[in-house]
């Protein structure tokens, strides 16, 4: 799929908005020295081509209970790969899962809130009818975590 067109105003706006999403229209158009009306009517678009996804808080996994992170590779029976997916999207602590190249097919972010929930989840994964093996990674810190997306 092909990069959207953004003009400079636009990243302008992504950037600010990445920082802070409750940022107010009108300050924004102070900033960018152009009118609110601009900044509603580029949004919108932006929103519209999907640009922008959606605005969300940006919650700290810890202090909600989710202070275990962890790695999951999966490998599967090629025949049933779409079925395992399907089934490894239903499971609520995989917070992100990619389809990836290598010795292994899937990638999945786990978070959960105590070693025995990630076995408990480890167990749920390898009982999916298809996956064969997995390989996991426990997290002990994170250096660096962006959900910024540079434009």
């Amino acid at each position: 799929m092909p990069a959207e067109r953004l003009d400079e105003t636009d990243r302008r706006i992504l950037r600010i908005l990445q920082e802070n999403a409750k940022t107010p229209y009108s300050r924004i158009a102070r900033m960018l020295g152009v009118s609110e009306a601009t900044v509603h009517i580029r949004v919108r678009r932006l929103r519209e081509r999907g640009v922008i996804r959606g605005f969300r808080a940006d919650v700290d996994p810890e202090k909600v209970g989710k202070g275990v992170t962890a790695f999951v590779l999966v490998k599967a029976d090629p025949k049933k790969y779409s079925r395992v997916l399907e089934e490894l999207t239903k499971i609520p602590d995989v917070y992100e899962l990619y389809d990836v190249t290598g010795e292994y097919y899937a990638l999945a972010k786990i978070r959960v809130g105590s070693r025995e929930e990630l076995a408990r989840i480890l167990d749920t994964i390898g009982n999916v009818d298809g996956v064969t093996s997995t390989y996991t990674m426990y997290v002990l810190r994170v250096i660096k975590e962006e959900r910024k997306i540079r434009v």
